[in-house]
């Protein structure tokens, strides 16, 4: 029998501990002794003329060979003085605290309604291929209109964050009609919220940095988002299974098809989550903006959607580095979507064939609790190996430790095996959003960021849609998830050696 409470509390301390060596307290109580550097005389008195000096020191940073970006990928700062550091400091709390507030918001609303989608919809009574339909059309809309979120560069991402918490808020009013037609209208809309949830506010957090002056510091913008985002999923489970049994879920009257109470209580505490989200960042973030042109005036003018998205897709296949990013996402996050599918019926079967008739359920919120905690200590394990490696080569690792537990599930007859195998998968999730959110801030071009994003949205939802509309075995889905993972690792790694060479990130810019 597997001991889930037991293998929570090693997780939590576990998690703990990897907290604790990733914050500012590790340096407070283990300063890190820097050796000293004892110049040598020069052999040679002749002073060195002005341009042999510089040439000399251009040399130097030459072999030195980082941009102040790359060393802050690596969790160095930049050579500076003690007071533009210190000042920079301060800008990006200021600028990550103003993000987390919104972006956490949009987390919490989004992590609200998940488990409650399908119960939902089979308490109305809709059979397994209408809820099944419902499904592949809020997947399906997040793939067609990605072209929404791509705009956003021209419009403002601001303005998009905020037309974010409007769709989805719409979305949740839905919920309350058992007819299938509005509810069809929910999924589309909350579809295209899902797509701009997923890009819009990685561009604009990345737009921001820029503008602040603090990309060094943008790794670690990613890792907090992340902890924050797993610490919001905990939560949200916790309340949303409150709100779901505050009410009695029935009609308003005899004859209405307009529900309330019930699974219906999630949704409404998400659409007060969606509508403080919307207000705080028209109250705290400044606009920004990506890709726009001149005319034959000077003059600068917009570019149709069709023409933004038109220039995102010729800029993906023209950079070999922008093309790898976006097939790598596609393929860790299909990945973890169908892990999402698959994890319940693959450990539910594990545990029925170990006990069976004693089997009568299993701990879904110790197990959700662990997997979220294991995100959580992956994005502390994050902040620990950027102070020795840049995100290009920590990619590799997190794809291949990946590759290596779904072979695990894949071949674990055990149900305790299998779990430990599925949480250092989560342990890779917490490693892979700052780790690919840090290389995308480096490689994909500003102009474009939020069409690029989207675009690579598409292959994720084909992959998702593939899942869904195919009927894999459990089994069988993990097998596609270590080959995808597979050749993660192999791309990561071609990937990794252009950017030592410094090629293929500046083509088709």
């Amino acid at each position: 029998m597997t001991e889930y409470n037991l293998i929570f509390g090693a997780v939590l301390l576990f998690n703990i501990a990897v907290t604790f060596r990733a914050s500012t307290y590790w340096t407070k109580y283990f300063p890190v002794q820097e050796p000293e550097v004892i110049e040598e005389p020069q052999d040679d008195p002749t002073p060195l003329l002005k341009g042999d000096d510089d040439e000399g020191d251009n040399e130097t940073e030459e072999k030195d060979g980082e941009t102040d970006l790359e060393q802050g990928a690596k969790g160095k700062e930049p050579k500076s003085n003690a007071a533009s550091d210190a000042a920079a400091n301060i800008r990006h709390s200021q600028l990550l605290r103003k993000y987390l507030i919104v972006y956490l918001l949009a987390a919490f609303s989004d992590w609200l309604q998940g488990p409650y989608v399908y119960a939902l919809y089979d308490a109305y009574g809709y059979s397994q291929h209408d809820i099944a339909v419902l499904f592949v059309a809020g997947f399906g809309s997040s793939m067609i209109f990605s072209f929404v979120g791509g705009i956003a560069d021209q419009y403002g991402r601001r303005r998009f964050v905020i037309l974010f918490a409007i769709i989805y808020s719409l979305s949740c009013m839905t919920k309350h009609f058992k007819n299938f037609s509005i509810l069809m209208i929910g999924r589309l809309l909350g579809g295209i919220a899902t797509s701009l949830l997923f890009s819009v506010f990685e561009a604009w957090l990345v737009g921001a940095h820029a503008s602040a002056g603090v990309m060094t510091h943008l790794g670690k913008s990613f890792s907090s988002a992340q902890y924050g985002n797993s610490i919001i999923a905990i939560l949200a489970g916790q309340v949303a299974n409150k709100a779901a049994n505050h009410a009695e879920f029935k009609p308003v009257s005899k004859d209405s098809g307009f529900y309330t109470g019930g699974y219906l209580g999630p949704f409404d505490v998400s659409l007060v989550a969606l509508i403080a989200c919307g207000l705080l960042a028209t109250c705290l973030w400044e606009e920004n903006y990506g890709e726009t042109s001149n005319d034959d005036n000077g003059k600068s003018s917009k570019t149709s959607a069709v023409g933004q998205f038109k220039n995102a897709f010729y800029t993906t296949i023209r950079s070999p580095d922008i093309f790898s990013i976006g097939v790598l996402s596609s393929l860790f996050e299909g990945s973890m979507y169908i892990f999402v599918f698959m994890w319940t019926p693959a450990l539910t079967a594990l545990a029925k064939e170990e006990m069976g008739d004693d089997f009568d359920g299993l701990p879904f919120g110790v197990i959700f609790s662990t997997f979220m905690v294991c995100c959580m200590a992956g994005s502390s394990i994050f902040s620990i190996a950027m102070e020795k490696m840049k995100p290009e080569q920590l990619a590799v690792y997190v794809f291949a430790i990946a590759f290596a537990a779904f072979v695990m599930v894949v071949l674990s007859g055990s149900a305790t095996t299998t779990f430990l195998a599925m949480n250092l998968f989560e342990v890779c999730v917490g490693m892979y959003f700052p780790s690919m959110g840090t290389m995308k801030g480096m490689i994909v071009p500003e102009e474009k960021r939020a069409a690029i994003y989207n675009l690579n949205r598409i292959p994720l939802n084909f992959i998702v849609l593939f899942s869904l509309l195919t009927d894999l075995t459990p089994k069988v889905s993990f097998i596609l998830c270590s080959c995808m993972m597979m050749a993660s690792t192999v791309l990561q790694i071609k990937l990794r050696a252009r950017r030592v060479q410094g090629v293929g990130s500046t083509e088709g810019n």
